[in-house]
């Protein structure tokens, strides 16, 4: 009887749905799709799923209202992550999908109640995963960036030997640079032929809030107001190779206990290995004995 109360409430929620999208003109799933695809920097093909929270989540958004501050904060860590959405579609998405689940618990009331509370804690969980994605994503793109600064700040250094060009400095170490770090001295290039040098590079400071990434915008702007330089960047070269060799040794330091599982693993087939000539060899001296 409860299977059949089940059937039922799901088959009057798709029909109630489908009534309802064609009467609010609800786009299609495949237009939604293609919508959530184009939206995407990696190109990955969009979910069924997340098409649908999609859809879900513009409409929402009509009904969030969020203060000047925290708008333009979600506005640059967004698009500073390469997530293509704005604030409060960003947020309503976090609710309809926290929304989705939350609605387990309707079935879960009738047959296992003690699971609705899972189901709510699952909820919660998924709706701050969501809100947190984009800071999450922005954390990794700075560390990748970060990471090829000790680089590009040499780089610096040896070119204003020959050049004060900025402009070209930043294109010729664009061709060698990673993925994430390309992709922003594309925009930050691009921004520098289309407006003013210095405006550029402090839209491109702020973007990633880096305080490494502040100092070598800060050496570069002062090279444009027609400081030497040399001398700065090469100071912030030689700290740039301690914050480095510091990185390395906080990454070396959590190799040893992913490493002594295995070798706690290899030390038990070699005891296994030992035991088993042992007991074959006393097996066999037993044999000879009788």
């Amino acid at each position: 009887m409860l299977i059949l109360l089940f059937l039922f409430a799901v088959l009057l929620a798709a029909g109630l749905f489908f009534i309802l999208a064609d009467v609010l003109k609800l786009p299609t799933m495949g237009a939604a799709k293609a919508m959530l695809s184009a939206g995407k920097q990696d190109k990955k093909a969009a979910k069924t799923v997340d098409a649908y929270f999609m859809s879900g989540a513009v409409r929402l958004s009509r009904f969030i209202r969020l203060d000047e501050y925290r708008k333009s904060r979600m506005s640059n860590v967004l698009k500073a992550a390469g997530i293509s959405m704005t604030p409060e579609v960003y947020l309503a998405y976090a609710f309809v999908k926290a929304g989705a689940i939350l609605l387990g618990v309707i079935p879960c009331l009738f047959l296992f109640p003690l699971l609705s509370l899972v189901m709510v804690l699952l909820a919660v969980l998924v709706y701050f995963k969501e809100t947190r994605k984009a800071d999450e994503q922005l954390k990794v793109k700075r560390e990748q960036i970060e990471s090829e600064l000790p680089r590009f700040v040499a780089t610096i250094e040896q070119s204003l030997k020959s050049s004060r060009d900025v402009l070209s400095i930043l294109e010729n170490f664009k061709k060698n640079a990673g993925a994430a770090f390309a992709s922003e001295l594309d925009i930050v290039t691009a921004d520098m032929r289309s407006s003013s040098y210095e405006a550029a590079l402090t839209r491109f400071e702020a973007r990633l809030n880096s305080p490494q990434l502040s100092d070598v915008v800060r050496g570069l702007i002062g090279v444009l107001r027609g400081d030497d330089g040399a001398i700065y960047f090469q100071m912030l070269a030689h700290d740039f190779k301690v914050l480095e060799l510091q990185r390395l040794k906080g990454e070396a330091q959590k190799i040893p206990p992913k490493i002594r599982i295995f070798s706690f693993i290899m030390l038990i087939c070699f005891l296994f290995t030992y035991l088993a000539i042992i007991g074959y060899e006393i097996i066999k001296s037993l044999g000879g004995m009788f």
